[in-house]
């Protein structure tokens, strides 16, 4: 043991530091003695009361044992684990069409920090507490207006509660359900893992329904016996395809029969590319819709902001399951996108964006027509990902490890499921974070997977339910 006299730290910190580590890593076991106070004074030169400081800070923390009269000892703390090794990283994919996040390269750096600056330098002391855990009312102000006018969603700003992205909205969501004695809840099948989940450690149980060309078949809902249905309206996550206006009358008539709640996850709405999206399904009946939103897929995932536009009668409840989960988003961004959002610069970038993921769409279907011509783009042309319909006779999990040895990332419909099915095999392709020329390699990288796969004889068999792959690197929101 030694002290370093040039260094910053004080000998006492470097006494404590260079003990815990020794201990923490096993060279000091328990019941070792060390030098009293005045020998180890003696042997480095210091003064004697910053090793008495020394040794009863660490005793203080546990890791040593004093006795009057006797020489300090290690007190029996397990030595911690040193890190292992970790795991090797898999290469990065050459052509990585994986459903992730947005292209977060044209991230409004300058308007965001613009609007970060503006807000920090006029935000009122008494905002910088706990504040209400519903969120800043200038952003609950700003999203009812801007929901209401985008999205068609009818909301006042005391119905709006900020979370930390949708994920946390959902599990809030189930756990206000499941406390008010819902049992079973519908999903979507195919469907995001990970909100199934969530649903499932809310100790709701989940039950798949079916979706097809018209989005999810209230028929099969109906058979549920369920008293919430969780879906994505307006883009079907991730089949691709939106709930036709008849459904919509089914769902609604569904809800008020059986007196349940609809989760909407509006989650990207904002990318339609062939018309003006379909408006929420909230609008149509607020009082047994909760609208669930994010900036994950239209800025950044980092900020982290997502909201729900609650009936009026769960607000309460919610309000108070998101005080005792974090008791709040921060503040101070929320000011910040607030400002962002009056200031019109959230519509321009999306469209910004929208324009440009609009020409990654074409190029891929246009690379998909001349180096995969016997296939389909399946889907709305709509969000960051288009679906692509693979021969009856294709394995699609052959094709997801061939294209991996190719340098190919890409996600496959069958990993989506929640029960087994006989459904045509179908690849996920992610656009929004390549680049047209790169989308048209990257599909000539994948014709030749699917040809080398074909060649080799691998063939479909039996019904497809969720392959031991799983879904990438696709987080929820």
């Amino acid at each position: 043991m030694g002290v370093d006299r040039r260094a910053d730290v004080t000998f006492g910190a470097q006494i404590e530091g260079q003990l815990r580590r020794a201990i923490r890593q096993g060279a000091l076991r328990a019941g070792v003695r060390l030098p009293s106070t005045r020998d180890l004074a003696a042997q480095l030169g210091i003064s004697r009361r910053i090793v008495v400081e020394a040794y009863a800070q660490l005793a203080a923390e546990g890791y040593l044992t004093l006795r009057q009269g006797a020489r300090p000892a290690v007190a029996p703390v397990a030595p911690a684990v040193e890190d292992a090794d970790p795991a090797p990283q898999p290469a990065r994919a050459r052509f990585d069409f994986r459903l992730s996040a947005p292209d977060v390269s044209i991230f409004p750096r300058g308007a965001w920090l613009r609007s970060l600056r503006d807000s920090l330098a006029t935000i009122p002391d008494a905002e910088l507490g706990y504040g209400d855990t519903r969120g800043v009312e200038q952003l609950r102000i700003a999203l009812s207006d801007y929901l209401g006018r985008v999205r068609g969603v009818l909301a006042d700003p005391s119905q709006v509660i900020v979370t930390c992205g949708s994920t946390e909205g959902h599990g809030l969501t189930f756990r206000v359900l499941a406390a008010a004695g819902v049992k079973r809840i519908a999903f979507e099948d195919p469907c995001l893992p990970d909100h199934r989940e969530v649903a499932r450690r809310a100790g709701l149980e989940v039950v798949p329904v079916e979706v097809d060309a018209g989005g999810i078949r209230v028929d099969a809902l109906r058979r549920a016996d369920a008293g919430a249905v969780v879906l994505t309206p307006a883009h079907q996550h991730p089949a691709g395809v939106v709930l036709s206006g008849e459904r919509r009358a089914a769902l609604l008539e569904w809800l008020r029969e059986a007196d349940a709640v609809a989760i909407e996850d509006d989650y990207d709405a904002e990318f339609r590319y062939d018309r003006a999206a379909v408006g929420a399904l909230q609008g149509l009946d607020p009082g047994r819709v909760v609208y669930a939103g994010s900036v994950s897929k239209t800025l950044a995932p980092a900020l982290r902001i997502g909201w729900l536009v609650a009936p009026r009668r769960l607000v309460p409840e919610l309000r108070e399951e998101k005080r005792l989960l974090n008791r709040g988003n921060a503040r101070i961004e929320q000011f910040a996108f607030a400002d962002f959002l009056e200031r019109g610069e959230y519509d321009r970038h999306l469209r910004r964006m929208r324009a440009r993921y609009r020409r990654r769409r074409d190029a891929l279907v246009g690379a998909v027509a001349k180096l995969l011509p016997e296939l389909e783009v399946r889907g709305a042309a709509a969000g960051l990902h288009a679906n692509l319909r693979l021969r009856a006779d294709d394995d699609e999990q052959a094709i997801l490890t061939e294209g991996a040895a190719r340098g190919l990332a890409f996600d496959i419909l069958g990993a989506y499921r929640l029960a087994p099915v006989d459904a045509p095999p179908t690849l996920l392709l992610g656009y929004a974070q390549l680049g047209e020329t790169t989308i048209a390699d990257g599909i000539r990288e994948l014709a030749a997977a699917i040809a080398a796969c074909q060649a080799s004889g691998g063939r479909r068999s039996g019904k497809r339910g969720s392959p031991s792959s799983g879904i990438g690197s696709h987080e929820a929101a």
